[in-house]
């Protein structure tokens, strides 16, 4: 065991552990984001450079600090190491500039992007970026393209995080997406006309971190905070069989893996669960996601009856003129002299 202090917060973690995997055992605020690690794949981590810390102390044996911010998916924990995340201006002035960097060809169209509301990068913009940037060059741009039946790519969103190349190598038969070019040409593509084509292929929507990868059964249908997300699970030969389902009213929208707090899918799942199983008689239904107050997808989501009933409760002590207003009926009432303001 190593013991670690990150931002004055120390916690024991075994031998070899990162130092992001070890801010996540600890939880909260302290956590660094990260765009391209990704804990189920291997060899995942060390691109996008979002969860770059400050190491102010080696260990007990050598209590030297780093020389320059590490990436913490990368970066193993030492005895007395002692690092930091949000108590260093000079390292937050530093991720500001590497998300500054991620946005130069990036476009921030979340208005038009299938994403928005689930995005990992807009959520680390909005944190972590600067309100303007110094670039000032033409931004490149990609036609989008199908690259399968269900699977539509759009590389002018891609901020080449590998994470669906890489999900694609360990979990498929023959990858036949990859990242072609080198240098600020690099780009997702399939090689010369092949198309992604095997029952897992979907997953590679899952872990975009962005709406480079989108599901095109699903492109422009609705927004998700528009949806009511339900867990449900069948007995699939094929993978875990551990869904998300999305609800507008009775319709399945979409199916989707179900992810953890850090936005990593917990069980891979087969196309099979993914694009024809979209009747509620085709799961059991286990109940409302658990979605954290942070997301916009909590905007008018009750997990139970009870939570809704206390949230109404609690709004009516708030509201000195009562259920009416709260409810707006206040508007339809002509003696209410706030409707002449």
């Amino acid at each position: 065991m190593a013991k670690v202090t990150i931002d004055g917060i120390s916690i024991d973690v075994p031998d070899g552990t990162t130092i992001l995997n070890a801010a996540r055992m600890i939880g909260g605020e302290i956590v660094p984001p990260a765009m391209c690690y990704y804990s189920k794949l291997k060899t995942s981590g060390g691109y996008c450079r979002t969860c770059i810390v400050n190491v102010s102390k080696g260990s007990d044996k050598d209590p030297r600090p780093m020389p320059k911010p590490v990436a913490s998916c990368r970066t193993t924990v030492m005895d007395g190491m002692e690092v930091q995340n949000l108590t260093s201006p000079a390292l937050l002035e530093a991720r500001a500039g590497v998300v500054e960097f991620l946005l130069i060809n990036h476009p921030l169209d979340c208005p038009i992007c299938d994403q928005a509301g689930e995005c990992d990068l807009q959520n680390l913009a909005y944190e972590n970026g600067k309100e303007q940037t110094r670039y000032e060059f033409h931004r490149r741009e990609f036609e989008k393209i199908d690259i399968g039946e269900k699977v539509q790519l759009h590389m002018t969103r891609c901020i080449l995080c590998y994470r669906c190349v890489k999900v694609a190598d360990q979990i498929t038969d023959g990858r036949v997406h990859g990242v072609i070019n080198r240098g600020d040409v690099s780009e997702i593509s399939t090689y010369i006309a092949n198309v992604i084509d095997n029952d897992m292929s979907g997953n590679v929507i899952d872990v975009c971190p962005v709406g480079a990868l989108t599901d095109r059964t699903f492109r422009f249908k609705q927004r998700v905070w528009y949806t009511k997300p339900m867990d449900a699970h069948r007995d699939c030969p094929k993978c875990a069989g551990k869904v998300r389902l999305w609800y507008k009213g009775e319709e399945v929208l979409r199916v989707t893996g179900r992810k953890d707090t850090y936005g990593e899918v917990q069980d891979w799942i087969c196309n099979e669960c993914r694009y024809e199983k979209k009747r509620t008689s085709d799961w059991t239904i286990e109940g409302p996601t658990h979605v954290t107050r942070g997301s916009v997808i909590s905007a008018n989501h009750y997990e139970s009856l009870r939570a809704l009933k206390a949230t109404i409760a609690r709004q009516q002590r708030a509201v000195p003129h009562g259920p009416k207003v709260l409810l707006g009926q206040g508007a339809l009432d002509p003696n209410n002299t706030s409707n002449h303001q």
